[in-house]
């Protein structure tokens, strides 16, 4: 890939906005969850901190949704930082003492790992 001004590539392929969308819908998700986490008042110490890490992630998709196509490697992180939630907490969201909305959490969360690795995939070398 030929190298433009300060090392920057030049010619990758544009991203489309539907992923643009897709990466700002998975930074307000983060959002939302990070600050219920971390302002709830019935929420330990450990809810509020795994809520400002949830939070941090909402960052980096903020930021990859505004540069796409320089920030994609950096969703490898989101992919396993959600595909490691959807792994620990759907026994706890699909068994008998989880709730709906635990439950609906944690499919959104399995729907933006897979689409986030879609992203990844399709964008080939380049991420």
């Amino acid at each position: 890939m030929k190298q433009g001004r300060l090392g920057a590539p030049i010619g990758r392929r544009p991203v489309g906005q539907g992923w643009r969308v897709f990466l700002w819908l998975a930074a307000a998700f983060n959002f939302m969850v990070g600050a219920l986490g971390m302002f709830s008042p019935a929420a330990d110490v450990d809810a509020r901190l795994i809520g400002l890490f949830v939070f941090a992630f909402g960052l980096v998709f903020f930021q990859a949704a505004r540069d796409p196509e320089r920030l994609a490697p950096v969703l490898w992180a989101g992919v396993v930082a959600k595909l490691g939630a959807v792994a620990l907490l759907a026994p706890q969201a699909f068994g008998a003492g989880g709730t709906l909305l635990v439950a609906g959490a944690i499919g959104l969360d399995a729907l933006f790992a897979f689409g986030l690795l879609a992203f990844l995939l399709a964008r080939g070398k380049d991420s």
